[in-house]
């Protein structure tokens, strides 16, 4: 056999792995997923759109906290800004607070063992969320753990799409001012992330923690009505596909990454068709390679079915939002592709009181305002290089 074959046979063994690894771990997710849900709560909500108004909130709560701080991130950061929110847990470990902090083994890879220990030294307990594990080691790098959820004493609550980092207060030159959504929550809604965060936790800090009254005290009702819905193994398809089939005038999506599924597509196309008026809000610079090229045949379908599509200017819009009707909305950490509905861990609100709609589509809007049209002359003008690009993206797209 010579040099050629063998390299051949041994590219061809590779994907047989990467498919069976891939096909047999989801596999084995799907028959362990459990769905669950609350039902419709009230509570009472700060929404921040902004990095700098997030963070100074949320580090005073933190310094405030009296018994315990339980912490899941994505992205955690080593860079300056990480280093405040460290010190704050350090403090708070030190001054008998207990203190859990739960991060993305992929997506806080740059969290390095020497920043670990003195977490775990001053009394931090810390662990990596959704390593990767055999015998799929394929499937199990690609399923992340892409919530951002805190609870405070088992009263106050924070969901949404912020991260730790610099760029999240507007300190990358590249992606600044960066714009996001995050709910602050008391109220009903808090215990639920208690329970949510320890099912990640005792899982990959072998740990068997009993979510007691202690740790989730029952909350008074608020006046928000709104339902908190973690998903994971495809079940957030179905829900989006419920959402949209609900519609009867309007559909306001807000993404970073527009890369929906198959069913998805036909349900908005078909929507379209029907007279809903759909609007779909973007970057217009983008933090990762190839995403806005995948994007681009999903918008083109859009477009011809009459969607306005809008990429923001102001910055980078990282938002993840779904408004239906001006009578309910979703705000969350799912993204509207391929990657948030089929392979990640994520976690959404649903929001069912009018009021507290009107006041998030205001911000929206303003961000509507914050961008520029995008028409269907633009996208196909031709370019060589974006199509090259197009063509790599449309092959990639369930991984982006």
């Amino acid at each position: 056999m010579n040099l050629p074959s063998i390299v051949i046979a041994l590219i061809l063994l590779i994907i047989v792995w990467f498919y069976l690894d891939f096909t047999l771990g989801r596999k084995k997710h799907l028959s362990i997923f459990r769905k669950r849900e609350t039902p419709i709560l009230h509570g009472n909500f700060d929404i921040f759109p902004h990095g700098k108004e997030l963070f100074a909130d949320y580090f005073h709560e933190l310094k405030m906290a009296q018994s315990h701080i339980h912490i899941l991130f994505y992205i955690v950061r080593d860079d300056q800004f990480s280093q405040q929110f460290f010190d704050i847990l350090k403090t708070k470990a030190k001054a008998g607070v207990e203190v859990r902090l739960l991060v993305d083994r992929v997506g806080s890879n740059k969290m390095k063992k020497p920043v670990i220990n003195e977490l775990r030294q001053t009394g931090v307990q810390f662990a990596f969320s959704n390593r990767i594990r055999l015998p799929f080691i394929f499937y199990s790098s690609q399923v992340r753990n892409h919530r951002k959820i805190s609870i405070i004493d088992g009263k106050i609550g924070y969901l949404g799409g912020f991260n730790v980092g610099k760029e999240y207060i507007d300190e990358d030159p590249k992606l600044s001012p960066w714009r996001d959504y995050h709910l602050k929550i008391t109220g009903e809604g808090v215990p639920f992330l208690q329970h949510e965060f320890f099912i990640d936790w005792n899982e990959y800090a072998s740990e068997n923690v009993v979510v007691d009254s202690f740790y989730a005290p029952e909350q008074p009702k608020g006046t928000i009505s709104h339902q908190i819905v973690p998903t994971e193994a495809g079940f957030l398809e179905k829900k989006y596909l419920n959402l949209i089939q609900y519609a009867k005038k309007s559909i306001i999506i807000g993404t970073p990454y527009f890369i929906p599924s198959k069913k998805l597509m036909d349900e908005l196309i078909s929507s379209a068709k029907r007279g809903i008026k759909i609007t779909i809000v973007v970057p217009y610079i983008t933090d990762h390679m190839l995403v806005q090229e995948a994007s681009y045949r999903y918008l083109r379908l859009m477009l011809k079915e009459g969607a306005q599509v809008f990429q923001y200017m102001n910055g980078f819009y990282h938002a993840k939002s779904i408004i239906i009707d001006d009578q309910l909305c979703d705000i969350g950490t799912a993204n509207f592709d391929k990657r948030s509905l089929f392979l990640n861990k994520e976690i959404n609100c649903y929001f069912y009181d009018p009021a507290f709609v009107d006041r998030f589509k205001d911000i929206i809007q303003k961000d509507i305002l914050d961008s520029k049209p995008l028409n269907l002359a633009d996208l196909n003008k031709p370019n060589f290089f974006r199509s090259l690009k197009e063509g790599i993206a449309s092959s990639l797209s369930f991984f982006l």
